[in-house]
């Protein structure tokens, strides 16, 4: 029988930052945090370890815990047979990559709860998910689990550590196959041709229920464009822009607060999981400014989800003390989407009856309910103007917010500070919006000033004021993209600089020359059972394939030849997996073609502060986002910036100047900002 945690003494969580291991500091369970505590011990009494890995969002973590972790009984149970380690997944991608590349190998699936039985050493020989208090749908209870397991540890020990050998070097293999950098332009048009076969083509997405964003996915499409037929890009970037409107309209987007919850549990988006993760609103973000960008720029169904997503960031997502919090949890009262739904009645008490009448019917509040317990989730109906009910959506958001909201994880990550501010660069830079790129630089200067520590190496998590834990690849990767997009959007020499030592950081602590690739975890961290590999395109994108895209932007600004050449070792390296199925891999298929392609960079030279802005505008709103631009006075020479770049580049006859430059070949000199255009390439055929 469980009691109010608040009855219990504190365990040994109480003394963490994350908010998800402090969730658990009343539990009865013995939790230790991962550390040589933990290890020692279950090497001193040769017992094996029990790893829960989970986060602050994840509505089965709390179902576990209220279930199993709060109960008396099975915590008891836990604390006689193992050692137990409760592990914050955000904080320690390195530990969840190898334990959820366990399961997903056991079983085929993944997800969180991650509950994972290793030897004393950290080796994992058992996973599994969410266990039930008792038998069900086919599943074991988890008491049956912690029973069995110990059992085979006590009595078939040697047969388990075999096991556990046999797992960890099942996770160090590589596919075979080709070592050579692939042609990126064939490999992005075939990775799109296979996506836009399993497409939701009246709803938008891919495939069926549960739907999730995917915007690592819809930016492939979206570079395919420049690499596929008229007729075949016509179709990639119509996919995205369906998935954009289908989204943004339904029960996926926070109609009333702004910003997207996790998925949709239906095909239609119309119920979702209800937490906000700040990494979907940073791709997003993105994905939503590029697709208006290459639609013509005149969507507005394409930008006012961006401008509600950054206002709620900014209301409540935002920390006084610089950065943006991790995410808003999906429960409230103990109940997922109460936050959130509504029924008639409730919209009429604030509406009044018949404006609440027109709202309920705009959007699909019903009597019978869309979610549970009579209540509906808010989804826009098509063809209404995003105005027409914008007071009533304030006055219902001002109601909503007398509610008890779901909480908040207020920790920074680093790696997703890079990822919202690079939307937030992107899209301010595209929409004209320097407030945006302003909150962007605010962003990361408060990153690069709290978050190294005093040998210069980059954390991951600031949290309770402390900043710790190793930064990993994807907390270089997405800092330097950050850093990158705020330098082409003209916010400052600062962070050309920063980005040059980060890459300076991934090429010497993350790659290794012997095998040719890029690692999660540093040459200098902690030593696991198995140093992981990068993490895959999901949720975030796929740490490998945005450093490699980093390490090819900063190469091609710089002149610096050995950042290239990691750059095109990693992709030699993935050649076979590319060769084999580039839409497994969208962010290193979109490197693999910005190594083939080249970069392009805009160099603009000119003593006029408002013709050389004109300039900069529109070659930021031509190129692609990744591309450079470049701005400089006459016999300015910036600093890290390679000198071929502004060699003979003076203004004809004092006037402002552009060239567009790809590799060797370089545009006519420019002056007039609407000739601006990117350098043609050809197209791949593939019907």
């Amino acid at each position: 029988m469980s009691h109010a945690g608040s009855e219990r003494k504190a365990n040994r969580l109480a003394g963490e930052t994350s908010s998800y291991l402090r969730q658990h500091m009343h539990n009865p369970v013995d939790w230790y945090p991962w550390g040589e505590e933990a290890l020692s011990r279950a090497r001193s009494e040769q017992r094996p370890l029990l790893v829960s890995i989970g986060y602050s969002a994840c509505h089965w973590c709390h179902v576990m815990e209220r279930e199993s972790f709060e109960d008396d009984d099975t915590a008891a149970l836990m604390n006689r047979l193992f050692v137990c380690i409760k592990v914050d997944r955000e904080e320690r991608p390195d530990l969840d990559q190898i334990y959820m590349d366990t399961v997903t190998g056991l079983t085929g699936h993944g997800g969180w709860p991650l509950t994972v039985f290793c030897t004393p050493d950290g080796s994992p020989f058992y996973a599994g998910t969410y266990y039930p208090p008792e038998p069900r749908q086919g599943m074991p209870s988890f008491r049956q689990v912690l029973v069995g397991v110990e059992q085979a540890w006590r009595e078939r020990r040697d047969e388990v550590v075999q096991s556990a050998a046999q797992i960890v070097e099942a996770l160090a293999r590589r596919p075979d196959g080709v070592d050579a950098a692939p042609d990126g332009p064939e490999c992005v048009a075939r990775g799109a041709s296979r996506m836009l076969q399993r497409v939701d083509s009246v709803n938008g997405g891919f495939g069926g229920a549960p739907k999730f964003p995917t915007p690592t996915s819809l930016d492939l499409l979206l570079a395919s464009c420049d690499a596929l037929s008229s007729r075949k890009a016509r179709e990639s970037l119509d996919h995205v822009v369906l998935s954009c409107h289908r989204m943004a309209r339904g029960g996926l987007y926070d109609q009333l607060g702004g910003g997207f919850h996790r998925y949709s549990v239906d095909a239609i988006w119309r119920v979702p999981h209800f937490e906000k993760m700040l990494y979907d609103q940073g791709q997003l973000l993105r994905t939503y400014a590029d697709a208006w960008r290459r639609g013509g720029a005149s969507d507005a169904e394409l930008v006012w989800p961006v401008r509600e997503t950054i206002d709620f960031l900014l209301r409540e997502m935002r920390a006084q003390d610089g950065g943006f919090f991790a995410s808003q949890d999906a429960d409230s009262e103990g109940h997922e989407g109460r936050f959130y739904v509504w029924t008639p009645a409730q919209i009429a008490a604030v509406l009044g009856d018949a404006r609440a009448r027109e709202f309920c019917d705009a959007y699909g509040v019903t009597e019978r309910g869309t979610f549970e317990e009579g209540a509906s989730v808010l989804h826009a109906r098509d063809g209404i103007p995003r105005a027409t009910f914008a007071a009533e959506r304030a006055q219902l958001l001002a109601a909503r917010s007398k509610r008890i909201a779901p909480g908040t994880d207020e920790k920074r990550v680093t790696a997703w500070q890079g990822l919202v501010a690079s939307g937030l660069a992107r899209a301010g830079s595209l929409f004209g919006e320097p407030a945006w790129v302003a909150e962007s630089a605010a962003t990361v200067d408060a990153t690069l000033a709290r978050m190294f520590d005093p040998a210069g190496r980059l954390l991951r998590v600031y949290d309770r004021g402390r900043a710790h834990v190793t930064g990993f690849l994807d907390d270089h990767a997405s800092l330097l993209e950050a850093c990158l997009d705020l330098d082409r959007a003209g916010a400052g020499v600062r962070f050309r600089t920063a980005a040059l030592r980060l890459a300076d950081a991934i090429a010497s602590r993350f790659f290794d020359a012997s095998v040719g690739d890029l690692f999660l975890t540093p040459s200098d961290g902690e030593v696991l059972a198995q140093r992981p590999r990068s993490d895959h395109d999901g949720a975030t994108p796929h740490s490998t394939g945005l450093a490699v895209q980093g390490l090819l932007r900063a190469a091609a600004l710089s002149g610096r030849d050995d950042l290239r050449g990691v750059a095109e070792r990693v992709l030699a390296a993935h050649g076979a997996l590319l060769e084999r199925a580039p839409e497994a891999l969208p962010s290193l298929a979109r490197a693999a073609m910005m190594a083939s392609r080249g970069l392009s960079v805009a160099v603009i030279v000119g003593a006029d502060d408002d013709a050389r802005a004109a300039l900069a505008a529109r070659a930021r709103h031509v190129l692609n986002p990744e591309d450079a631009v470049l701005v400089a006075a006459p016999g300015e020479r910036p600093a890290d910036v390679d000198t071929d770049w502004l060699r003979g580049r003076d203004p004809a006859g004092g006037v402002a100047t552009a060239w567009i430059c790809r590799g060797v070949t370089c545009s006519l000199p420019i002056q007039h900002p609407d000739e601006l255009a990117p350098l043609g390439a050809p197209a791949t055929e593939i019907s």
